[in-house]
């Protein structure tokens, strides 16, 4: 049986159900809805609603293994079946599903298809629970699940395709089962949820917050001895089967109950199990890079993307970015959220070990035997010594340096992790592709946002989000919040030269406006004249303990020497505003080979960038950005002071 929808929707209109198996009423009469092949275009379509579907994903649904010549032919006549089981929308009369650049489009609106009103309810009644309405939480909730027939498309999960769309929407329902029934645990009814949870337990056993639902709720109804069995049973089948071991979170409440820890209130011990997020706080000066957000928040979305690359120079906003998409993310990602700095302070990076030894501590990862993932794997005195050497002297690590290495069996716990949740790992600064290969999701619903500054071109497949400069509008806004709009409209010509002498990077607009914050008596134009001054403008660029230069020098590091001696000779060229192949086979004395294989290293190491469309190597202005320039014009003239 369909549940009708809960808003009134005009007589004629079709309502589907997702939630169960595929099926359609109008006005209470069931629908036919043609042959499988038929359906599962349709379900396809009503999957992923008012947005593109690529004609790929299509086919794929249909035929996973080996599509007809006619495939497109095909498809065009099931979509046009659609077409006609829907009609046309009553709002504009036009199709409701129409075919552009990214596939074919089906709009249809809250009142017409269950999973977009799930996803409404739940919305709602978790912003309830977030003010603290309890009850209009566990009512919204509720009704949503009232939604829930069954598996999700259960007569059509032979196609792949098809399955991989109905797991994401019982992972959906399942979460918002879970925030149900810690609402109802938290109000004192949680003898409403018992039974359902041992039901769903059964169906997924891994699924810790279910279990940490199931034990609360036999713990809040007097059932003792029951609620401790589920942690014993679930401890033995994560121990045989995963080599795991529950989360630090998991095992507080066990103790607790067991009365060997603080007493806490159940239901807040299981959304800390359930709910683990360790991200910075988010920026409060976070401006501009609209579009950029718009799309990794999108990314991040899809069922289909699991790593993100987003890249540029120093100083671009990249982590910035990055931990505004985390914290605009939350209900998206029911297992955590959580960051690492893949550097040190000094800007040396961190081995592989002590980063995943990190990713376990704050995801309660136990590799096989009970012990926790290792922060770090033995070093011999004299390799440390070699590699400390390197750094200080600013030169690359040896390669016959000795690193810590990841066991194999730490990693194989933490892609088993990875495997079982659905998480948002954000990897701040990543120096190369070797470095997180291993951290990489290989299966499961997780997903890898990583920021870096060259490109990490070997790995694949990923989706990229490249950072330049801020427009003028962006950095002017940014500096805006910083000193004042009163004192941005003082002189907005000498504000605007000064973001532009920043080369519009976030980091050096930031400092920027954090001095002129300070220095209140300095007017803007006397400062934009500071920061004019090829010699003086990365002095300028230092607030407290916060310098400009260091952070080029961070960036610098990371180039090869090959390639910081050609960026020295570059400098110049490109401070004039850029330069052209002819240009660096002057500036770095080669030909035409050598110069492109040179420049093409510098854009892999992100210290260079290039047109955005194509165009050939002759006709490219190539670019470096200002203040990477005049540290490298330093650099290359010797009067290099660490500022």
């Amino acid at each position: 049986m369909i549940r009708p929808p809960a808003r009134p929707a005009p007589a004629g209109t079709v309502y589907f159900s997702l939630l169960g198996p595929l099926t359609a009423v109008r006005d209470g009469r069931p629908l036919p809805l043609g042959p499988r092949k038929q359906r599962l275009v349709l379900a396809t379509l009503l999957a992923r609603p008012n947005t593109p579907v690529p004609v790929d994903v299509l086919t794929d649904a249909v035929w996973p293994d080996d599509p007809p010549r006619t495939a497109r032919k095909n498809l065009q006549v099931y979509v046009s079946a659609a077409r006609a089981l829907l009609g046309s929308d009553s709002r504009d009369g036009r199709d409701r599903v129409v075919h552009g650049c990214g596939g074919y489009r089906l709009t249809i609106g809250e009142g017409e298809l269950d999973t977009l009103r799930f996803r409404s309810l739940a919305r709602a009644g978790r912003a309830a629970g977030e003010r603290g309405d309890l009850r209009t939480a566990a009512r919204l909730l509720r009704e949503a699940l009232d939604l829930w027939e069954g598996p999700p498309l259960n007569d059509l999960r032979d196609s792949t395709g098809v399955a991989e769309e109905a797991e994401r929407l019982e992972a959906r329902c399942l979460t918002v089962y879970e925030d149900w029934a810690e609402t109802e645990i938290e109000l004192g009814r949680a003898a409403v949820a018992v039974d359902g949870l041992r039901d769903l337990v059964e169906r997924h056993p891994l699924r810790e917050r279910l279990r940490v639902a199931w034990m609360n709720s036999l713990h809040q109804s007097g059932r003792q001895a029951e609620a401790l069995a589920v942690y014993d049973d679930y401890r033995q089948l994560l121990a045989r089967e995963l080599g795991l071991e529950p989360s630090p979170a998991m095992a507080a409440l066990y103790r607790a109950m067991l009365g060997r820890g603080r007493t806490a209130r159940p239901a807040a011990a299981g959304r800390e199990a359930a709910h683990g997020t360790a991200l910075p706080a988010a920026p409060r000066d976070f401006t501009g890079r609209r579009e950029e957000l718009r799309e990794l928040l999108a990314l991040l979305g899809s069922p289909d993307e699991r790593v993100v690359v987003v890249s540029g120079p120093v100083g671009s906003g990249k982590s910035a970015l990055a931990l505004r998409a985390a914290h605009l993310l939350g209900d998206g990602f029911p297992d955590g959220r959580f960051h690492v700095q893949v550097r040190r302070e000094d800007g040396s990076a961190r081995t592989p070990a002590e980063v995943l030894g990190e990713l376990g501590r704050l995801c309660g990862v136990r590799a096989p035997g009970g012990s926790g993932v290792p922060a770090e794997s033995a070093v011999t005195a004299a390799s440390a010594v070699t590699a400390a050497s390197a750094v200080a002297a600013d030169s690359a690590v040896p390669a016959d340096a000795t690193v810590p290495a990841v066991s194999q069996g730490a990693a194989d716990a933490w892609q088993r992790w990875l495997s079982l949740h659905r998480a948002l790992i954000v990897l701040d600064d990543v120096p190369d592709e070797a470095f997180v290969r291993g951290l990489l999701p290989r299966s499961g619903p997780s997903s890898v946002v990583l920021t870096a500054r060259g490109q990490l071109a070997g790995l694949a497949p990923v989706h990229r989000i490249a950072l330049g400069a801020l427009a003028d509008g962006e950095a002017l806004e940014l500096l805006g919040k910083l000193i004042g709009p009163g004192r941005l409209r003082t002189d907005p010509a000498a504000a605007l030269r000064i973001v532009r002498a920043c080369g519009a990077l976030p980091l050096a607009v930031g400092v920027g406006g954090m001095r002129l914050a300070v220095l209140r008596h300095l007017p803007l134009a006397e400062y934009a004249d500071r920061l004019g001054d090829p010699s003086a403008a990365l002095d300028e660029l230092v607030a407290g303990d916060i310098s400009v230069r260091l952070r080029m020098a961070s960036g610098w590091q990371d180039l090869s020497a090959d390639d910081r001696r050609a960026l020295g000779r570059l400098a110049g060229p490109a401070q004039e505003g850029g330069f052209t192949l002819d240009g660096a086979m002057e500036a770095l004395g080669c030909g035409e080979r050598a110069a492109i294989r040179t420049v093409e290293s510098l854009i892999d190491a992100g210290a260079v960038t290039s047109p955005a469309g194509e165009v050939t190597a002759h006709a490219a202005l190539y670019e470096v950005p200002r203040l990477l320039c005049l540290y490298a014009g330093e650099r290359e003239e010797g009067r290099f002071s660490p500022g």
